[in-house]
């Protein structure tokens, strides 16, 4: 077996090195993440322990432990090898779930990484989720968007097309798949062609069809990399999650997990019959089919998180594991803030929280099928996110609860492209029915409020782009909106566009000492 040739001498002169440093014993556990770096560019002790001095000991205490338990149940890892072993061969059934992103498997290099991972633990038997190949889900819209003014019979031509349509063909040709793989692929690649044919002659990109079109993205990915599985001596199995019967609401473009449904499909569809074959399911991330009109359904930008949840709750797992391309949830944006570093431990609360304001590692709704478990089942799953391009990082471990003594502030994020609205009561506010008043017209207009603040005599509050999953509102539906305000008599309505909240996540049982800290830092912002 041979890897993909662009980077494949260097990978394979690297990886006994990362596999070695992913197992340096420390006296705080397994990893010693604080000192990753130091670890790399120093030798092991001969007798297996940490050579690093730990002289800031009462210093970093804390955040060792964090660590140290975060790593607690770090799985045995096959040595480094050319040949990937079949994972979970003393396992009976799956379980763990292993979510890879888009930039996990954007080419067929980056494939193969992924095999490599999934293939490392012996003792785990995974359910692989896969995101698309890369920017495809973005080259997809893009796509739609442009046959909208295309002649029908300049399709073919598109840009972003053309692009889809060379990225998988290539990571064919590179993960040398066999010829009814990739007889299957051209097939879905002309029915995408068709898909945008016919979005060219209506002249309209619905809902419906939208979701129909960015499905091919993880449809593709999916049998690309079980069939190189296979190919490689590894059994696996391609699923698209509305074979496993993922359904949800029919709210095309975002829609809702229908779980109780789900749960019950998916323990049937996963669990393995004795003497059965024992194949890894490689399922699509992101889709699911409606419950009303079983047509294509999504479940948002990034759903694929919460498709791995979902399928982890199902099968009453311990672990569900969510590989991304950065070292775990951060404590800023390492975009905007420098020395932003992983939160070794959170809580569902608290990754809830952050994926809702900002955080963009996490689905908003991936801690959902947790939550459902614990309440209905007593069932506690937990999520760890890792980096599929930094094996060694120790990522971040979600569960249930963790130790808050010590925490003060868990993170701060930025959520941009906010529109606010501030509502000014021409009655009184507190007035009976105000609200329920207030509600019901953004109920009536289909427009979600995000975060609320009142006071005396006005409402000031937050419209949440993201779910309108692409967009932000037009102002044509922001004006109907005051209008409906004003035709109620009830209030004055003005709003602001392109606004941002900043939120900190934290302990709020400490919130005079957070406020004493903050309160002066937002100070010096105003001025």
């Amino acid at each position: 077996m041979q890897p993909p040739a662009q980077t494949r001498s260097a990978r394979l002169s690297q990886a006994p090195q990362l596999a070695q440093l992913h197992s340096l014993p420390c006296s705080f556990g397994r990893h010693c993440a604080p000192h990753i770096d130091q670890h790399r560019a120093r030798q092991a002790d001969p007798h297996g322990g940490c050579t690093l001095r730990h002289a800031h000991l009462e210093r970093r205490l804390s955040t060792m432990h964090a660590v140290a338990e975060a790593q607690q149940m770090a799985p045995e890892v096959f040595p480094v090898s050319r040949q990937l072993q079949q994972p979970g061969t003393d396992q009976q059934q799956i379980n763990v779930v292993m979510k890879f992103g888009g930039s996990s498997v954007a080419d067929a290099d980056r494939m193969w990484e992924v095999a490599q991972i999934m293939c490392s633990f012996p003792h785990l038997f995974p359910c692989v989720v896969l995101s698309a190949m890369g920017k495809t889900t973005n080259l997809l819209l893009q796509a739609g968007a442009e046959a909208l003014t295309t002649h029908p019979g300049n399709v073919a031509a598109l840009a972003p097309l053309r692009d889809i349509k060379e990225l998988h063909r290539q990571a064919a040709q590179d993960l040398h798949v066999d010829k009814e793989t990739k007889a299957e692929m051209e097939q879905l690649l002309s029915e995408l062609q068709q898909l945008l044919v016919g979005v060219s002659i209506m002249q309209d990109l619905t809902m419906r069809a939208k979701d129909s079109l960015v499905s091919f993205g993880e449809r593709l990915s999916t049998r690309l990399f079980a069939a190189f599985l296979r190919k490689e001596g590894v059994a696996a199995r391609q699923y698209d999650a509305w074979d496993l019967g993922m359904v949800s609401s029919d709210d095309f473009t975002n829609a809702d997990v229908r779980y109780e449904q789900s749960f019950a499909n998916i323990r049937t569809s996963l669990t393995r019959t004795n003497g059965g074959p024992q194949e890894i399911p490689i399922v699509t991330g992101f889709l699911a089919r409606g419950e009303s009109t079983g047509a294509i359904t999504t479940l948002g930008r990034g759903g694929s998180d919460l498709s791995a949840t979902v399928i982890g709750a199902a099968l009453g797992l311990a672990e569900v594991q969510v590989w991304k391309d950065v070292d775990g949830v951060l404590t800023s944006d390492p975009r905007l803030v420098q020395g932003a570093r992983p939160v070794p431990l959170l809580t569902y609360d608290e990754a809830t929280e952050l994926a809702f304001f900002g955080a963009t590692v996490l689905h908003p709704q991936a801690m959902q099928p947790a939550f459902q478990q614990q309440f209905h089942a007593g069932h506690k799953l937990a999520v760890r996110v890792k980096n599929s391009y930094n094996r060694a990082a120790a990522g971040t471990l979600i569960s249930e609860e963790r130790d808050m003594r010590d925490a003060l502030m868990t993170s701060i994020v930025l959520k941009p492209g906010i529109t606010l609205l501030d509502i000014v009561s021409t009655r009184m506010l507190g007035q009976v029915g105000f609200m329920a008043t207030v509600f019901d017209i953004f109920n009536s207009n289909g427009i979600s409020v995000d975060v609320v603040a009142t006071s005396e005599v006005s409402i000031s509050l937050t419209l949440d782009p993201s779910k309108m999953w692409s967009r932000d509102l037009v102002d044509a539906e922001l004006d109907a909106l005051v209008s409906a305000f004003k035709a109620k008599g009830i209030a004055r309505v003005s709003y602001k566009r392109a606004m941002s909240c900043v939120s900190l996540i934290c302990n709020v049982e400490k919130t005079s000492q957070i406020l004493e800290r903050v309160t002066p830092a937002y100070y010096h912002i105003v001025l």
